[in-house]
């Protein structure tokens, strides 16, 4: 069984078990979170689309880390034959979760 739950703006494949990078937000480690805008669910086949969410479904997750830096990005910007070369870059902050458990 899975589902599509939104959160934070992003769209995700939960499933019992699985470890989630959403974006940051504050939070305690350990802390449980529920999210209940879920989009879709699959029950070994019978596919519930929600209208725009299903009623009565959440996912229920625990917070492992509440801040985890992403993968460097280098951002760098240049004209050619003008001189101009900029080199910019950031790390996006994440907040991993573990999905304990979709009710549906």
């Amino acid at each position: 069984m899975y589902v599509i739950v939104e959160i934070l703006g992003q769209q995700f494949k939960a499933e019992a078990g699985k470890k989630l990078f959403v974006h940051h937000f504050e939070t305690e480690a350990n802390a449980t979170v529920e999210f209940d805008k879920v989009l879709l669910v699959d029950k070994d086949g019978a596919i519930t689309v929600g209208v725009p969410t299903v009623e009565g479904a959440k996912v229920v997750c625990e917070v492992k880390s509440p801040l985890v830096k992403g993968e460097r990005i280098i951002v760098f910007k240049k004209k050619r034959r003008k001189g101009y070369r900029k080199r910019n870059g950031h790390r996006q902050q994440f907040t991993e979760v573990l999905v304990k458990e979709v009710v549906a």
